[in-house]
């Protein structure tokens, strides 16, 4: 249908980019106007879809802001080069988009489940919630998916009407896509663990794995820990490397690694894509009521590349995750999140304004130290730990 000039110059309403996506989207992709809503009404935006708006509040967030200062592998002070948790979420962002757009799901929505998904994590990753879990196993757990969930829905404070970020069911429930068991305090809407995720959810969640697999090895051979000849001996590399030296012979060094880590991606993105097609085909999804009612994941590998991708998962585990430089960064900044724990259940009085007055309500201290902690960046930890327990603490 031809445009008229005129209506070239007219904005686009939300009600004609929820029209695109019933034309564009497929049948089995989660569109805008069909979201179960927010728990406290709102007035609808007159240009954004509802995943849209909750995509820019993401961004605005403090917690989101932190994440360029909070460990992906190495602490930020190893090196400038090296994987924040916020280059890791924008990649994964990227990742989770090309999926949607090739399949024809809302790439709002994932776009937004991605920028969401690390938020709850807490300073020195995955050793930091290690340690918040053990301190917290007697005070309702901590888990990094939950406790994202808990930023938007009661620590974010941006609004006079409601506290959290009022964000629409679908996010909130993709942001919460582990469904751990245990309870939080504070939740306010309990999301349904007897329907499977969206597709979009699911996207999200593999372009996660996808992310970091990748750009974990390509800062493990960057960081010097992980060398070439070990990746020699994994089918998966191996024929990423044959292909870019046939297609593009000598490189430079840099440019060599980056090529081939870019093969790698690819291919499993396009097997992926597939893969999920066969799946759709295969269990005849036509509807988002089909996607909620099957019993296993549809985002997922060819059968043919899981056995692929095992090898290297497990090389990045036993040869990087678990080398000698990281262990010993994991455990002190173990100690450190410890430590400075027990310092403000000793000493509330050192906590900032808002933790306290969460005291005064009768907050359980453990919880509220929790989020305090949890919401800290590598430095700003490092820099508490400094003044409150030991002047001298250096991450190594």
């Amino acid at each position: 249908m031809a445009v008229s000039s005129e209506s070239l110059h007219l904005p686009a309403t939300r009600e004609e980019l929820e029209a695109r996506e019933e034309r564009w989207l497929a049948s089995y992709a989660m569109k805008s106007r069909h979201t179960r809503g927010r728990l406290y009404p709102e007035p609808e935006d007159p240009y954004r879809t509802v995943f849209r708006r909750d995509h820019d509040r993401i961004i605005h967030t403090t917690a989101f802001r932190r994440l360029e200062y909070k460990t992906q592998v190495f602490v930020n002070h190893e090196g400038d080069h090296y994987r924040t948790r916020l280059t890791h979420t924008l990649e994964v962002a990227q990742v989770s988009v090309s999926i949607a757009r090739i399949l024809r799901l809302n790439e709002d929505l994932v776009e937004t489940v991605s920028l969401a998904h690390d938020i709850g994590h807490p300073p020195f990753g995955h050793a930091g919630e290690d340690a918040l879990r053990d301190l917290m196993e007697a005070h309702g757990g901590f888990e990094h998916n939950i406790q994202g969930l808990r930023i938007v829905d009661v620590l974010e404070h941006r609004y006079p009407e409601f506290p959290g970020l009022n964000l629409t069911w679908e996010v909130r429930e993709s942001i919460n896509k582990h469904r751990t068991p245990y309870r939080q305090p504070d939740m306010q809407v309990a999301l349904d663990p007897t329907t499977a995720p969206l597709l979009e959810s699911q996207v999200a969640d593999i372009a996660d794995e996808i992310a970091y697999d990748h750009h974990d090895l390509d800062d493990g051979l960057a960081s010097g820990i992980l060398h070439e000849d070990q990746l020699d001996a994994l089918a998966l590399w191996r024929q990423a490397r044959e292909a870019v030296e046939s297609r593009q012979g000598q490189l430079h060094p840099e440019i060599r690694r980056y090529q081939i880590i870019r093969t790698l991606i690819n291919r499993q993105i396009t097997d992926l894509v597939q893969g999920t097609l066969d799946r759709l085909r295969h269990e005849q999804i036509e509807q988002v009521e089909d996607v909620r009612a099957c019993a296993h994941r549809l985002v997922g590998f060819s059968d043919g590349m899981a056995p692929l991708r095992t090898p290297l998962k497990r090389l990045l585990w036993t040869q990087f995750y678990q080398h000698a430089r990281v262990l010993r960064m994991a455990q002190e900044a173990k100690r450190y999140i410890a430590e400075l724990f027990a310092f403000y259940l000793r000493q509330p009085a050192q906590l900032p304004n808002t933790p306290r007055s969460r005291l005064d309500r009768g907050d359980d201290p453990s919880r509220v130290v929790c989020d305090y902690i949890a919401g800290m960046t590598d430095r700003y930890c490092l820099e508490a730990y400094k003044k409150y327990v030991d002047p001298s603490a250096r991450v190594e």
